[in-house]
């Protein structure tokens, strides 16, 4: 499968703000199901799994089950593998063309400072002859 192929589950799961928050929550630490659902006040037992499957099938989620009890872990790697395939190399470029901007602002702010004309502060009625 190319790696296009492989980021379109894991950009599909990343689409929907539940599944993010989801991941938040795993990201404190593994949760059973019934305590995911518990969060979910106002989506059934049935809809968080479909958002479980999603983000299990993107694998940014591993399961375990114990019991009758089903685990639910995080797994950062396609998410660290999204981030060095199209964060990373952006961020770079940005920073550096915001350094850059910085550079020419501060340069662009010094000019100005040293051709503006002189102030007198503090005199009473302006500046008087």
């Amino acid at each position: 499968m190319s790696s296009r192929a492989a980021d379109d589950p894991i950009f599909k799961a990343l689409a929907d703000w539940r599944r993010r928050t989801i991941l938040d929550l795993l990201k404190a630490g593994s949760r059973t199901t019934g305590e995911l659902c518990e969060h979910f006040t106002e989506l059934d037992r049935c809809t968080v799994m479909q958002h479980l499957r999603v983000l299990e099938a993107a694998e940014l989620v591993i399961v375990q089950r114990r019991g009758r009890q089903r685990w639910n872990y995080l797994n950062p790697i396609p998410i660290k593998e999204i981030h060095d395939r199209w964060i990373g190399r952006y961020a770079t470029g940005a920073v550096a063309l915001l350094a850059k901007l910085k550079h020419d602002l501060e340069r662009s702010s010094a000019t100005v400072g040293a051709e503006a004309p002189e102030r007198h502060v503090g005199t009473r009625g302006g500046n008087r002859r």
